[in-house]
């Protein structure tokens, strides 16, 4: 097998440190497995390592303790650990690392942790022993997880979390289109999670959760706001195979307690949790899809605002949401600027249903280029039953915020997302006051004036510059004079040019 350009190592965050490191193992493998097969090999390292550094902590106490129950499967799933047999123990595979069985005992090691832990069914990658993978290489990649100190498994449980949310970024970004499959960049969902405040004791959903990053993120910020990481209700869809699977291990690596169903299935036609209602809704669904199924769904419950044109999901998504919510329930979901003014195929009638329920709360012009997949602008949707501000819509032109953190990607710092979401709790409050060019609160009557097209520009204006106390003449003067100083120069560096080039032989007429 010819060998790939590897990818750089390199960082989106402030913060990479040990994430890095396990990136750079990875960058080891680059070029010796095929393309398909590389993120789902690496991602169940990942996931074997943690579980089993978890499960062997466990195991030492249990046999202190001197009451026979270290190999009682029942005293691990007690405290939400992983039983891990014996065969797939990461103190035994260290030992074969570099053999040529290694392939081999992996394969098994993942197969037997499937028949101890039914919720892992067919999740775990079984592709180790492959004649295209280098054992050598893999080898030297079970090295470096063995020689990581994970001992505070409750450290490590974030260490091996944001270390696989990390991985996940990298590999959404060299996969271009496919990887924004599952993964939606960090600041947008801690954007969506910080306005939109999730607390315990709620029912979280997210019906194209990809790789679970909304869920992630929701568990923090409960744990961050002193409330109890494990008092929260998961659900969640996702129809890709792959990316289903990539979700349980994420899950199971953080401690997170989710039903994302039996097997991979399409929202539309399959959802899995037709009869429930949701407190706080998150999804990034796929932009513009085409040809979901519109044809089969034509009297579905779902659409209760209108038929969604069969050309494009995105307000079949959006119904599907507002379905899904209980009383009091909110939903943050990112979507393509197009949603925000389309009148093709009855969306604009829908569109206006929604608006005149009074379930948008608000909306956010995103800015380009924050996501590995698309460079097109996208906005994101909040809507809420019993909003706080009955009637009024706020509106948020985040076009300006962000930074570039490489040539191609936009990331949003911490003061940026607090900055949304500060302005949402003001909105709420009743004390926002408008900020021309940034924010703006309309009614839904000023909404309708403007043909229920939600764009923030049409409400929000353009922001003032600074006021220029020069006289027109003055300035007109004072240009010209410069422009004159620099066509001057201009000639001078060309003779300049001339003289250099007859120096070593060229003419120029």
């Amino acid at each position: 097998m010819a060998k790939s350009k590897s990818p750089k190592s390199k960082s989106n965050t402030a913060t990479i440190g040990f994430e890095q490191q396990i990136w750079d193992a990875a960058c080891e493998l680059w070029g010796h497995i095929p393309a398909a097969d590389y993120r789902k090999i690496f991602t169940g390292l990942i996931f074997l390592k943690y579980i089993s550094t978890a499960f062997e902590k466990k195991y030492a106490e249990l046999v202190a303790e001197g009451d026979g129950f270290e190999d009682d499967p029942d005293a691990y799933e007690a405290e939400n650990i992983f039983f891990v047999p014996p065969e797939a123990r990461w103190s035994q595979i260290a030992k074969s690392a570099h053999t040529p069985e290694i392939g081999t005992i992996l394969d098994k090691a993942m197969a037997s942790i499937e028949t101890d832990n039914k919720s892992l069914k067919g999740v775990l990658p079984k592709n180790y022993a492959s004649p295209e993978l280098d054992k050598r290489v893999l080898g030297n990649v079970v090295d470096v997880f063995t020689n990581m100190d994970m001992s505070d498994t409750e450290a490590s449980k974030d260490l091996l979390g944001r270390t696989y949310e990390y991985c996940i970024a990298q590999f959404a970004s060299y996969e271009g289109v496919k990887g924004g499959e599952f993964y939606t960049p960090a600041s947008v969902v801690k954007t969506i999670v910080s306005i939109l405040k999730p607390t315990e004791g709620k029912r979280v959903y997210d019906p194209c959760c990809g790789s679970g990053g909304m869920f992630v993120q929701s568990v923090k910020f409960i744990q961050e706001h002193a409330g109890n990481r494990s008092n929260i209700s998961v659900f969640g869809q996702e129809a890709n195979a792959d990316t289903w699977k990539m979700a349980k291990m994420n899950m199971a690596i953080r401690g997170i307690d989710a039903n994302f169903g039996e097997h991979h299935e399409d929202t539309f036609f399959h959802d899995l949790h037709a009869t429930q209602k949701f407190d706080f809704i998150m999804a990034n669904p796929p932009f513009n899809l085409s040809n979901w199924g519109q044809d089969k769904l034509q009297n579905d419950p779902r659409w209760t605002y209108g038929l969604p044109p069969a050309g494009n999901a995105n307000y079949a998504w959006i119904q599907h949401m507002i379905y899904h919510l209980a009383p009091g329930g909110k939903i943050g979901l990112v979507l393509a600027n197009g949603a925000l003014s389309t009148q093709t195929g009855g969306e604009g009638e829908i569109r206006k249903k929604i608006i005149e329920a009074d379930l948008v709360e608000g909306i956010v012009a995103m800015p380009t280029q924050l996501f590995y997949s698309v460079t097109i602008p996208v906005t994101l949707w909040f809507i809420s039953r019993d909003k706080k501000q009955p009637g009024k819509t706020l509106f948020i032109d985040a076009r300006n915020l962000g930074h570039m953190v490489d040539r191609k990607h936009r990331d949003f710092s911490e003061e940026d997302i607090a900055k949304l979401a500060d302005t949402f709790t003001s909105f709420q409050n009743g004390t926002l006051e408008d900020v021309k060019g940034f924010c703006a609160v309309a009614t839904t009557k000023q909404v309708a004036e403007q043909d229920y097209i939600l764009t923030p520009g049409r409400y929000v204006g353009i922001e003032e510059g600074p006021v220029d106390d020069e006289p027109f003449d003055d300035k007109m003067k004072r240009l010209t004079t410069e422009l004159s100083g620099m066509f001057a120069k201009s000639h001078e560096l060309e003779e300049e040019i001339k003289k250099n080039l007859e120096g070593i032989g060229w003419k120029i007429n």
